[in-house]
């Protein structure tokens, strides 16, 4: 049976009409949530006790981030990969492994448990070829392409034991799950963990809790699913906005799942009808997340 929790036990945290909320990243350290709005260039940190959330405007398009172990951040924007520090809002240039197609932009990424930094790009305009790709940023800084054939690349999280790696193509719409190797960051043997028919939405961000199951935003059906290891949905949260981007596990026992939004090129009736849009949610949970990995250079 299907757990229903309604969108009235769901609360906004954060009234906000950022363009394209994203990458929402808890620190346990700081006690608050980092985010990002894509579209709006500007990284944000939210504090769920004060309810202050504090924007610093970027200069491009930050597009997922992970905490640095030694400070600051890793991003990655519409040009590549980039350490950066906040308190000088300056960005240190890594590399740029698709600075050959103007056209593609990262999108989708998070640290795996050995402090790697996986990161995938997405197909921005036009035709929507098969030309985006997933990459891994190591303890070196060295970043090798893992995986291609992508158009939008999303829903990166990997099972509490690090043997199963997830990667979702919102555009396909599925998502796969890989073996994985956390000593050498091989994946294999791809299948589909879940496949989306043409009304069930489409596979966004996603988190996983510590027995396993995976939380995924899914866009134009105004929900947060979890799955079960064996891809099965076993819990559906209502939202009270269509496009719900990524969700995050944070709060003292990480039982607190925050959800970002969308109002990025929404029409002018869809903005009255969904004054919410762009927001951040929340709602405490009867699951527990796994602490968000952080990057570890050598």
């Amino acid at each position: 049976m299907v757990n229903l929790i309604r969108k009235s036990e769901v609360e906004c945290v954060f009234s906000n009409r950022s363009l394209l909320g994203e990458s929402p990243v808890w620190s346990s350290k700081d006690d608050c949530l980092f985010w990002l709005d894509i579209e709006g260039y500007s990284f944000n940190c939210f504090d769920p006790i004060t309810r202050e959330n504090i924007e610093t405007k970027t200069n491009q398009r930050f597009c997922c981030m992970a905490i640095d172990s030694r400070g600051g951040f890793i991003v990655a924007t519409e040009n590549g990969f980039h350490k950066y520090n906040l308190h000088r809002n300056e960005l240190t240039h890594i590399t740029d492994p698709e600075n050959d197609k103007p056209n593609n932009r990262f999108n989708d990424g998070k640290c795996d448990r050995a402090g790697r930094f996986w990161a995938g790009t997405m197909v921005e305009k036009g035709k929507q070829k098969n030309d985006a790709s997933l990459y891994c940023l190591d303890s070196n800084y060295n970043c090798t392409k893992k995986y291609g054939g992508l158009i939008l690349s999303n829903g990166i999280a990997w099972s509490p034991n690090d043997k199963v790696m997830y990667l979702a193509d919102t555009r396909i719409p599925v998502v796969w799950a890989f073996d994985y190797d956390i000593q050498t960051a091989s994946i294999s043997n791809r299948r589909v963990f879940i496949e989306f028919d043409e009304d069930e939405g489409v596979p966004d961000g996603a988190a996983i809790d510590n027995l396993g199951g995976y939380w995924i935003a899914i866009p134009r059906t105004s929900q947060i699913r979890r799955y079960t290891d064996k891809g099965k949905i076993d819990t559906i949260i209502e939202l009270p906005i269509t496009k719900p981007t990524m969700c995050a596990f944070g709060g003292t026992n990480l039982s607190t799942l925050y959800i970002t939004s969308n109002s990025y090129q929404f029409t002018k009736k869809q903005l009255e009808e969904q004054p919410l849009a762009g927001s951040i949610f929340a709602l405490n949970i009867n699951y527990q997340g796994m602490p968000e990995p952080e990057f570890r250079a050598r």
